[in-house]
């Protein structure tokens, strides 16, 4: 399975390998500023950062308050000096109406740093585009969208939609009121408590998935998939990796769980009320709970749970499928 990034990410990405090409050795200097702005009613920020960690807070103050810890570096220390006094001065910061704009000309930022702590009030739309640093973004109404080239990125009690893409990083998010969406090309996504859809996908990396509130569609080329408490529609489909789901299946619930290299595990209430189909095309099938074998071959089963309802399809290449229960 292949990550396909949209042409705006693209081209996110190749300003921001522009930007730190840019970046040479040599001395450095840093210094900080604070920015503060009034604001009225709900706002949105745009940020862009080539290089430096990132963390948005969501306060009641009504305020907006920018702080960055910048250093600058490169060959020849008056230059490298100038280029820090030139940022401390002039912050690329900007303010129009209900938007708030930091860092607008990525390419502009030559071998400059800068590390943000951003506050702003709940009722903030976010859009965050880092190159190279980790992004903390929490109590926020939202929405989020986040693009990243590097770095690890955390997400927070957001109440609205959130979407992330990043090429290599970690993906984690908490309570969040509304639709998640997340890829990374190589890093882990861990996702806890997402009222709604969820939908992750990753190249390589695990995802772990606990406690979703609607359906989930999680796809994986190299790396395990784990769900745990599901009970809407399921679609987890890994080609190098075991596939481990565990809740309750509702009864209008459809769970599609595929591995093309790896084991399934299915993790049911003993008094759980499903239809099961299962084909492991070189691998054994087995269950540790009573289940009624309605067709059985080789390779195949047929059965069901209870007075049935949720439909459960399961289906490996080269791998074991194992049903067991839980409590």
């Amino acid at each position: 399975m292949a990550l396909h990034f949209n042409r705006r990410l693209s081209l996110f990405l190749l300003s921001a390998i522009v930007a730190l090409a840019s970046c040479e050795s040599g001395p450095s200097v840093s210094g900080a500023f604070d920015r503060s702005f009034n604001v009225t009613g709900p706002i949105r920020l745009e940020l862009n950062n080539a290089s430096g960690d990132v963390n948005i807070t969501g306060s009641a103050d009504g305020k907006v308050h920018v702080r960055g810890e910048v250093r600058a570096s490169g060959f020849g220390i008056d230059n490298t000096r100038k280029r820090l006094d030139d940022t401390l001065a002039n912050p690329p910061i900007e303010q129009k109406g209900d938007t708030i704009r930091i860092g607008k000309d990525m390419s502009r930022v030559r071998n400059i740093s800068i590390t943000y702590t951003i506050q702003v009030p709940r009722a903030t739309e976010v859009e965050a585009n880092v190159a190279s640093g980790a992004q903390t973004i929490r109590n926020v109404i939202g929405p989020v969208t986040v693009r990243a080239a590097s770095g690890s990125i955390r997400l927070e009690n957001i109440q609205r939609d959130v979407e992330v893409t990043t090429a290599s990083g970690t993906i984690t998010a908490s309570d969040v009121g509304s639709d998640l969406h997340v890829s990374t090309a190589s890093g882990n996504v861990e996702l806890t408590g997402i009222k709604g859809n969820v939908r992750a996908s990753t190249v390589s990396g695990v995802i772990r998935i606990a406690k979703p509130g609607a359906r989930v569609e999680a796809g994986n080329t190299s790396g395990e998939i784990e769900i745990q408490g599901a009970s809407n529609d399921v679609k987890a489909h890994a080609i190098s990796g075991l596939v481990s789901v565990q809740g309750n299946p509702g009864a209008d619930s459809y769970w599609d769980l595929k591995s093309v290299s790896g084991g399934v595990q299915l993790r049911v209430p003993a008094a759980a009320n499903l239809h099961l189909t299962a084909e492991a095309s070189s691998g054994d099938i087995r269950s540790d709970i009573p289940i009624v074998v309605e067709e059985q071959g080789k390779h195949t089963l047929r059965a069901h749970m209870g007075s049935g309802g949720g439909r459960v399809d399961v289906h490996t290449v080269s791998g074991e499928i194992r049903v067991s229960g839980t409590k």
